[in-house]
């Protein structure tokens, strides 16, 4: 770590300043080189961060798996509006299960894994990125189990869409806490707003989705609009964040040690869980859809009930 230019305490800046620049007023300020651009960077002045370093790849290839999360929940969701009680219970689930994990965890982190700071190195906290996960899955399949049960009134839908917004916003910011760095965090008041009211809308959108919609071509158009939504209530809570060097004068220290590299902890994770994910879509298409379901069940009943008369027919003789 370097000093400041001016009186020589540590900022973690370069100390000269480039050809051509003057010395700025000591408010701990140094001038600090981004690629291709010189900044004035100090404990008052804000970090320049990059959240598309490898480029389209990330966001791209995270609302893919959004999408993919989507809509192997939203068919998990049509299997379970076909029975009743425990089997309709575990439907529901599935559906949280994946829509949690791949369709809002993974796209979170993928997105992460381009999001970098100039000279720095970011670790993740385990437990907290595990955490967030189970967060994400906890709160969604509360969310699908209250409109499961709940009716079809528009009450439970508007309290399990709240509650599973809240809980994906929560899972957003408690994976932005994961991070380890030299540095401070602070998020602009009326972007953070704006990023949980649009988790809220998603998660509705989501759970009315999973009520009323019917067809592979349906729930592919659903899945798709879900994945915009969740890739948009990321990227507007990114937007909120400002990182400020470790000596800043306000925001969240985000610390320097206790955690794993995103190559060595977040990748195999992704990478296990998408797979995984891949393998569920191929089960839930090939097997029997809603009306399927429903029309073996009405079959197996007038069978029972033929069998009931039968045997009744040979009782009374």
């Amino acid at each position: 770590m370097t000093g400041c230019a001016f009186c020589g305490a540590a900022t973690g800046f370069v100390a000269a300043p480039p050809r051509g620049l003057t010395l700025p007023p000591c408010t701990h300020a140094a001038w600090v080189y981004s690629p291709g651009k010189w900044f004035l960077g100090g404990d008052y002045l804000m970090l320049v961060v990059h959240n598309f370093s490898y480029g389209l790849v990330t966001p791209v290839l995270g609302y893919l798996m959004s999408c993919l999360g989507s809509f192997l929940g939203l068919r998990c969701a049509t299997r379970a509006r076909a029975h009743q009680g425990q089997a309709r219970a575990k439907w529901l689930l599935l559906a949280g299960l994946s829509i949690g994990t791949t369709g809002i965890w993974v796209m979170h982190f993928i997105a992460m894994l381009g999001f970098t700071i100039p000279g720095q190195t970011i670790d993740y906290n385990v437990p907290i990125t595990i955490l967030s996960m189970l967060v994400a899955v906890g709160i969604v399949c509360v969310g699908l189990l209250i409109v499961g049960f709940g009716g079809d009134g528009y009450r439970p839908l508007l309290l399990a869409g709240l509650i599973t917004g809240l809980g994906v916003a929560t899972m957003h910011y408690m994976g932005m806490a994961a991070m380890r760095m030299m540095g401070r965090v602070t998020y602009d008041p009326l972007l953070f707003l704006l990023s949980v009211v649009i988790a809220v809308i998603a998660a509705t959108a989501a759970l009315w989705a999973a009520l009323r919609l019917r067809g592979v071509l349906a729930t592919l158009g659903a899945a798709l609009i879900m994945g915009v939504a969740v890739s948009g209530m990321h990227y507007t809570g990114m937007a909120a964040m400002h990182m400020y060097p470790a000596g800043g004068p306000a925001g969240m220290v985000m610390g320097s040690a206790g955690g794993a590299t995103a190559e060595s902890f977040l990748l195999p994770l992704i990478i296990g869980i998408s797979v995984i994910a891949f393998m569920l879509t191929a089960t839930i298409v090939l097997s029997p859809n809603e009306d399927e379901i429903r029309s073996d069940a009405e079959l197996m009943a007038r069978i029972e009930e033929l069998r009931s008369n039968a045997r009744l027919a040979d009782a009374s003789r």
